[in-house]
């Protein structure tokens, strides 16, 4: 019996075959969502083909994978025309407007047919063109003025998610021509970690995501693109040079099956009044997202109705954007004035001019630090622009035009403005100091967070606190242990029964679990998640408290900084001593059961969660993973057994899969749970 041998593809046949492979894989990641082979296989594909066309250069295509980065850097970019106007899009406000706008719809219909509409979020990016001519990547180009946009076909080149060939269905010829819209967008996450790294390097960081997405399309070596984590979704066609689906839903289906990745929020409502409901809800949930948005888009989804009611100055009259109020505004810098913080961080604020910012009153917002101020140019007496970080927080983001004459640049003081003490800056820090345990401020505050966030003292608020130190009652934490009914009821507003109640509260915050007593004592960058995972480890102050840096950089979530900053806090003397004095006045120095690590079937594994799920709350799932003794942390390494992935899932996701960590879906967590 003999076989015969089956020859190796030639280099020509394997290169193509390895080029339909990888475009396929790429299309299960960027656009399904759905990868069938881990990275260390993908991997393995790629290699091989850079390989076979580095031996064999006459094979490399410019629609090759291994070409997106690969043109040298640009000497500027040139202006091209868009085969077809991008027009900008008419906004509205309220749910008023909207109704106004879809009853003008009706009428230029001019009959009862229905209107749809699709809509999906408006992401704060920056609007590009991608040209295919039968099928092949081209060109890509931004917006601009709308009629005229800059070729950054090179950087574009660079984003995974760009395929340089379309997927085409057998059967089916690509169009000659195709013009593709998307919004490029930084993901939340790769910003954060762009802006740690440009400040690391001592450049400025971006002031925003959309900042930072139109400058890195706008980088003159494509290398420097690469990279950076951008991201895109396309929205719609501008030119197709044949017939194609006859609504903007079935377009969107259309690009995705042809290798585009669009958004999966995007819906198909049938009635201006569900449109509303969606465009509140959204405004609700847009911090859920990993990339931030400042509205909702909304298009008539009939092309033939989109084509009968037209545009009126290149505006669409078949689409709006919902906006929802801005989150920056312009105000004046009244005065910057300088808070100690519980550590005795001097944290500068800024004194700002009244103003509304995203439906809320703003009279102060936060400036982080000196170097941060001067850095923005940001003085006194200035107009500046402030900005709702995330919706919620204001700050400063910088001046909003000319510095007033007679400004100056502004300094921290030397002295605490409390206790006149000389201020430090350590090496390596960025945050100035009040190196006095006994300042004011920082006693002050100190108690306050410790009767509010740590140990959620009932009946004792912060006026109490400002009334206990100013009567000097209350200096340090021990002081407040040692308090009768009867002081308490010197205070001003204080009767005897309302003295009794507080006096209880305070008594029975010594059931507080050890984890709350840790995160109460202003270890520096011991927050609550921190101290619940020191309590866990250790079990005991003692045991924490002689544990060497090497330990504690064992427990999750601590690393060589933070160890280093815990072992320095626990070898200060004052320091022991205050821990010691409040174990004899009898406060939790030992973890409970509900501190310590469950034993179960999950005993040893470590899982992460991320996104929004629909069955359980992100504390159900963890409680319930950590009750079958399973670790639940905040970051994906080696060490992660599986990552739950919900909504939106972010850059964890693509971490995971870079890692070769088993993605779970919440199916495959509630049969993990059933494991008990």
């Amino acid at each position: 019996m003999s076989s015969k041998k089956v020859a190796a593809p030639t280099p020509a046949v394997r290169t193509a075959e390895l080029r339909r492979l990888i475009e396929h894989h790429n299309y299960r990641y960027y656009v399904l969502d759905d990868p069938e082979l881990a990275d260390a296989a993908y991997d393995v594909l790629y290699d091989e083909l850079k390989a076979l066309e580095d031996e064999h250069p006459e094979l490399v295509t410019p629609d090759s994978p291994t070409q997106r980065v690969g043109a040298p850097p640009a000497e500027g970019f040139r202006k091209v025309a868009h085969l077809s106007p991008m027009g900008s899009l008419d906004k509205v406000t309220t749910a008023e407007a909207l109704a106004k706008w879809a009853e003008d719809v009706r009428k230029r219909l001019g009959t009862d047919e229905p209107v749809a509409y699709v809509i999906e979020p408006k992401i704060d990016g920056s609007a590009v063109s991608l040209v295919y001519e039968r099928g092949a990547y081209v060109r890509g180009a931004t917006r601009g003025d709308g009629l005229r946009g800059e070729d950054v076909t090179g950087n574009l080149r660079t984003l995974e998610a760009v395929p340089l060939r379309m997927r085409v269905p057998d059967g089916e010829a690509p169009p000659d021509v195709l013009e593709v819209r998307g919004e490029v967008y930084f993901p939340l996450d790769g910003f954060s970690r762009f802006n740690e790294a440009q400040v690391a390097a001592g450049r400025a960081p971006a002031p925003n995501p959309r900042n930072a997405a139109a400058g890195s399309l706008r980088q003159l070596n494509p290398a420097v693109t690469a990279e950076r984590p951008l991201a895109i979704y396309v929205y719609g066609v501008g030119v197709r040079g044949d017939s194609g689906p006859a609504t903007q839903w079935e377009t969107l289906a259309w690009l995705r099956e042809r290798g585009f990745r669009t958004n999966p929020h995007t819906q198909r409502l049938e009635s201006i009044e569900e449109v509303a409901e969606a465009c509140a809800a959204w405004e609700a949930r847009r911090g859920t997202l990993d990339y931030e948005i400042d509205g909702i888009v909304i298009k008539v989804d009939s092309f033939s109705q989109q084509e009968r009611l037209g545009s009126l100055h290149e505006r669409p009259r078949f689409a709006r954007a919902y906006k929802w109020a801005p989150t920056a505004a312009v105000t004046r810098l009244r005065k910057i004035h300088v808070r100690v913080g519980r550590t005795g961080v001097l944290n500068p604020l800024a004194e700002l001019q009244p103003v509304q910012v995203g439906g809320v009153t703003v009279s102060s917002a936060t400036l982080h630090n000196e170097d941060d101020i001067t850095r923005k140019e940001i003085r006194e007496g200035d107009l500046v622009v402030v900005q709702r970080a995330g919706d919620v927080i204001p700050q400063v983001v910088g001046p909003a035009g000319e510095h007033e004459p007679g400004s100056k640049r502004w300094r921290m003081p030397k002295r605490c403005p409390l206790c006149r003490t000389q201020i430090v800056k350590p090496v390596g820090e960025v945050m100035h100091r009040c190196p006095n345990r006994a300042c004011p401020s920082r006693g002050l505050e100190t108690l306050y967070h410790w009767v509010g966030s740590a140990m959620d003292i009932e009946s004792v608020g912060g006026n109490t606190v400002k009334k206990l130190w100013d009567e000097g009652l209350v200096r340090s934490l021990p002081d407040l242990y040692t308090l009768t009914p009867e002081q308490l009821a010197t205070l001003e507003g204080y009767a005897e029964i309302s003295a009794a109640r507080a006096y209880e509260s305070i008594q029975h915050s010594k059931e507080q679990p050890f984890s709350r007593v840790l995160f109460g004592l202003n270890i520096p960058k011991v927050g609550w998640v921190i101290a619940r995972s020191l309590a866990q480890h250790f079990g005991t102050l003692e045991a924490l408290g002689s544990a060497t840096q090497a330990q504690l950089e064992e427990v999750e979530g601590v690393g060589p900084d933070r160890a280093e900053l815990i072992a320095e806090w626990f070898a200060d003397e004052e320091n022991r001593a205050l821990v010691e004095e409040l174990g004899e006045l009898g406060l939790q120095m030992t973890a409970g059961e509900a501190e310590r690590p469950a034993e179960g079937a999950l005993t040893g594994r470590q899982y992460v969660i991320t996104g929004t799920l629909e069955s359980f709350r992100r504390e159900e799932a963890k409680a319930a993973l950590e009750a079958l003794g399973a670790k639940v942390s905040e970051s994906v390494s080696g060490k992660t057994s599986g990552v739950v992935v919900g909504e939106s899932p972010g850059s964890k996701l693509q971490k995971a899969r870079k890692l070769g960590v088993p993605v779970l879906s919440e199916d495959d967590l509630r049969e993990l749970l059933r494991a008990r």
